[in-house]
């Protein structure tokens, strides 16, 4: 894409009929002022009042759905201004994965507020079981594989890596083309000086602390107006524990190379260590936050996307539970068929990445940078 791509992809949040809403919300919350010191979001509105698509866009993945605003506004309904922000944004943000989406075609994974994914997810997850148990035979696969290099002995080394690297590649590629459009649409109108080492810095303290889910200080209203840290804990369980699932692997590829042992590995190996850890705390994580989304209040939501984002959690929550239970049986006849259903899982985490609410993370960290070089450059 160079100097001809559009300032805004055809056909995103602004197709829609969203953002009219959202432009109208903000400008009563930039007239009032009442909640600036809830989160980064009404802050960047100021200094955005032009609230032109591409700073819609900015403001929706800048806000991490904290929903204190709502319960904070005096303008909320039943109040004739009917301003509810947390589900404008909400709405907005969904649109506006959908219009930075990579490649274009794809887009459409993202219509019906993600209606697709659950089946796709179970279809990939499905396919990949389906071809291990035909391509190997029962007497291999159903009986107990131990030692060094049983997993190999169901799938190949080189099969695996080949299917992860593809996997994997392909959602950095798709989800960077993506936020590459985003960072392009939402740059301000006025040169922003700033020094970019120390923007990245504020930034990433703030996507590792989750700074913008504390409130305004007492927490997210997690299930109506009462404020608790519930849903900035699970949120990091899940965060957290999902980075020691990818480290393990980073050590079982250092094991495998570096010092020459195949896997699976003794359960107080580094590995296993950061395995288990990181896969209990995705179970916690993901828990926790399926159960807040079954009590929460539905007013701030977008109803349209809260398939979707339970969509996701049920399947970070099916990579955890397959990854524990292979590690619980690796040394029983069930490991051949259980190392199959937890690489098919991952694989359509990889795969469906890039078209489901995951990418709320990039296009977030994305915004928090934007709005780290705009503080720091006024």
């Amino acid at each position: 894409m160079g100097s001809a791509e559009p300032t805004r992809p055809a056909g995103g949040a602004a197709a829609d009929g969203n953002d009219a809403e959202a432009r109208r919300q903000l400008a009563v919350c930039n007239i009032c002022n009442y909640c600036n010191g809830l989160c980064a979001v009404f802050d960047a509105a100021e200094r955005r009042a032009r609230l032109a698509p591409g700073d819609l866009d900015l403001l929706a993945n800048l806000c991490h759905q904290c929903r204190s605003c709502l319960y904070d506004c005096q303008y909320a309904p039943p109040h004739a201004f009917d301003v509810n922000l947390p589900r404008a944004l909400a709405r907005q943000r969904w649109a506006s994965y959908r219009a930075y989406a990579w490649p274009s075609a794809l887009a459409v994974l993202f219509a019906g507020g993600g209606r697709w994914f659950p089946g796709l997810a179970l279809g990939i997850t499905v396919a990949f079981t389906a071809a291990v148990l035909l391509a190997v035979p029962s007497s291999v696969l159903f009986s107990a594989q131990v030692g060094e290099g049983a997993f190999y002995r169901i799938i190949p080394w080189w099969l695996m890596v080949a299917g992860a690297g593809l996997g994997f590649g392909w959602a950095i590629l798709a989800i960077g083309m993506g936020v590459r459009r985003f960072w392009r649409t939402t740059a301000p109108a006025m040169a922003v000086s700033a020094p970019p080492a120390a923007a990245a810095a504020t930034a990433t303290l703030e996507v590792l602390t989750l700074t913008n889910q504390r409130g305004g200080g007492p927490g997210c209203a997690d299930i109506d107006h009462r404020p608790s840290r519930l849903r900035r804990r699970f949120h990091h369980a899940l965060f957290y524990g999902f980075l020691l699932c990818f480290a393990a692997t980073l050590a079982a590829s250092g094991y495998h190379h570096l010092l020459g042992r195949a896997a699976p590995y003794p359960l107080l190996s580094l590995p296993v260590l950061l395995g288990m850890l990181g896969g209990l705390g995705m179970v916690a994580g993901t828990v926790g936050l399926l159960w807040l989304a079954h009590r929460e209040d539905p007013a701030p939501t977008d109803p349209d996307s809260r398939g979707a984002d339970r969509a996701l959690l049920w399947l970070l929550l099916a990579v955890a539970v397959t990854g524990l239970a292979l590690l619980a049986l690796r040394e029983t006849a069930a490991m051949g068929l259980l190392l199959a259903v937890h690489l098919g899982t991952v694989l359509a985490l990889f795969v469906l990445a890039p078209y489901g609410k995951l990418v709320h993370g990039a296009y977030r960290a994305a915004a928090l940078m934007r709005d780290a070089l705009e503080r720091r450059g006024r």
